[in-house]
């Protein structure tokens, strides 16, 4: 995934003269993942740049970049990182088009790595999408392949709307060849289709999600996996549809349950198929705790035993039982 997120980047430079790639270490470091690992050396340092340890700095100098009609990509390095850039992306970069009626647009995107399982200490793992997806002005995008990271992050720079794109930095080793074409930057996809339930996922749960359908094979389970993809605007259409023909469906993401982000999507497949679910959706998340230290992620992060409990828990009547009972 960090190679195509690379590739990525790459490909915008060359495309489009515009493009400018800046943040922490990004330069010649190549970043602490490597995802711009030799950008600056091939584009110069005149569009490929480090900049000083100050996130507020950063947003606002995309700002005025963006205001001028340049096209910054800007990385926050850690997602928590972020926060001190915080009323910049909600009161500006946010709000600017609308501000205007539409005079000028702000087409930034904010590369932020997010997540867990990499054994980060605080400030370093973290869930903040639910903030950005609450603000309305921003797309927010989170890939869950590899070939997914390629297609969306050239969507999101070539898009006239400033684009949050969280990086899920425990997936960053992952492998995968690169597919042609895609959906669009705001639709969401099945990768595995199935009969009985759905689990929508992103991000980094997208691959935990594929791993739990092929584990729930053995339990008796047909599982649907729908990748959103694109958090903010919001595929009614593809989760809905994929809702109302298996009958039930799991949220799952890292972040802490109360207030996050499944709650939304949990209110809008209720509102929108209750009368096709043959149970209450549900959901399975991170604790609502601060992500702990290193050695106890494991137990706060959702893995395939959590997801197939709760998938057991769905009301089947008597032609599965729940497992473990």
């Amino acid at each position: 995934m960090a190679a195509a997120l690379n590739r990525a980047l790459a490909d915008a430079l060359s495309a489009d003269e515009r493009v400018l790639v800046f943040g922490e270490d990004v330069g010649p470091l190549g970043g602490v993942f490597r995802v711009t690992d030799g950008l600056a050396e091939r584009f110069g340092e005149r569009r490929v740049f480090d900049t000083p340890l100050a996130e507020a700095g950063i947003l606002g100098t995309a700002i005025g970049m963006a205001m001028n009609g340049l096209r910054p990509v800007v990385e926050m390095q850690f997602d928590a990182f972020a926060d001190p850039a915080f009323e910049q992306i909600t009161s500006h970069l946010a709000k600017l088009r609308n501000r205007t009626a539409g005079a000028l647009s702000l087409p930034v995107v904010v590369r932020i790595p997010y997540g867990g399982g990499i054994g980060g200490v605080e400030h370093h793992c973290d869930s903040s999408e639910a903030y950005y997806t609450h603000t309305p002005g921003l797309r927010v995008v989170t890939p869950g392949t590899p070939d997914d990271a390629y297609r969306l992050l050239r969507d999101a720079i070539d898009s006239p709307d400033p684009v949050v794109f969280l990086h899920p930095t425990r997936r960053y080793g992952a492998t995968g060849a690169r597919a042609a074409g895609g959906p669009a930057l705001d639709r969401a996809l099945v990768r595995r289709p199935g009969r009985d339930v759905t689990l929508i996922a992103y991000g980094p749960m997208v691959l935990t999600a594929l791993e739990t359908a092929e584990a729930a094979r053995a339990e008796g389970w047909d599982v649907e996996v729908v990748d959103l993809r694109t958090l903010a605007p919001f595929d009614d259409e593809t989760v809905c549809a994929s809702v109302r023909r298996t009958g039930r469906a799991v949220v799952v993401h890292e972040a802490a349950g109360f207030g996050g982000y499944g709650a939304e999507v949990v209110a809008r497949v209720t509102e929108r198929c209750f009368h096709h679910l043959h149970a209450p959706v549900l959901r399975v998340t991170g604790f609502d705790i601060p992500y702990p230290p290193p050695m106890l992620e494991e137990h706060h992060l959702p893995g395939v035993d959590r997801i197939l409990d709760t998938i057991g828990a769905l009301q089947w009547d008597d032609r599965v039982e729940v497992r473990g009972a």
